[in-house]
């Protein structure tokens, strides 16, 4: 048996975003969020999403500053950081996950709340102008969004994106509502998920790293 399929992977490359570029509807993208929302509408393979995604004006110039300036990553979950593609970002920038922490579990159970929530609270002062990529759980992003709010340290961009069906749509809802002033990319409704968020970084990391004096 043969099938018949395209082999070439810099023409599977071109023809994914011409299609994207074809099906999407762009119009409301910024110039420099277009790159972004194309390769999150990539990752998700629904054209749809585009329509979906939601950000502040600010997004992509602070997110470059910051990954210029080498910030820190916090990230929900592990899936998030192994997908980030580190010859894009300056040399020596930490990407933290603190989900297997050994004082995740028994913070957790304390505050009867989930590890990625608990996690929140370990980033501490460094979350002051980091960039959180959180691709997962609602429960994270609504415990940043207390922190913020208590009069916490603040982020320099929130790339807000967990998935599901209890709080997901909630979480980013309230991210857009309530960002405390911090510049946030996100997606409405129940879909995200760590491909998403890594998409969005990685997009993002990109057009800094094109910025960028060449060595």
């Amino acid at each position: 048996m043969k099938f018949d399929f395209i082999t070439d992977p810099d023409e599977i490359y071109r023809r994914s975003f011409e299609i994207i570029e074809a099906e999407s509807d762009l119009s409301q993208v910024p110039a420099d969020l277009r790159s972004t929302v194309v390769r999150m509408v990539h990752a998700a393979g629904d054209p749809s999403l585009a329509r979906d995604v939601a950000f502040s004006a600010d997004a992509a110039g602070a997110a470059k500053a910051a990954i210029n300036a080498g910030a820190t990553i916090f990230t929900d979950v592990e899936m998030v950081g192994h997908g980030i593609h580190r010859p894009h970002l300056v040399e020596g920038t930490e990407i933290v996950t603190l989900i297997r922490h050994p004082d995740i579990a028994e913070a957790a159970k304390r505050l009867e709340t989930t590890r990625a929530a608990a996690a929140v609270d370990l980033w501490g002062d460094r979350l002051k102008d980091s960039i959180v990529a959180i691709g997962n759980a609602p429960t994270a992003l609504f415990r940043l969004l207390e922190v913020m709010s208590e009069g916490g340290p603040k982020p320099a961009l929130i790339i807000g994106m967990p998935v599901g069906f209890v709080g997901a749509a909630e979480s980013k809802d309230a991210l857009i509502a309530h960002s405390c002033g911090v510049p946030y990319i996100t997606v409405r409704g129940r879909r995200g998920g760590s491909p998403l968020a890594v998409a969005a970084l990685n997009a993002l990391a990109i057009a800094a790293k094109a910025e960028r004096p060449a060595k």
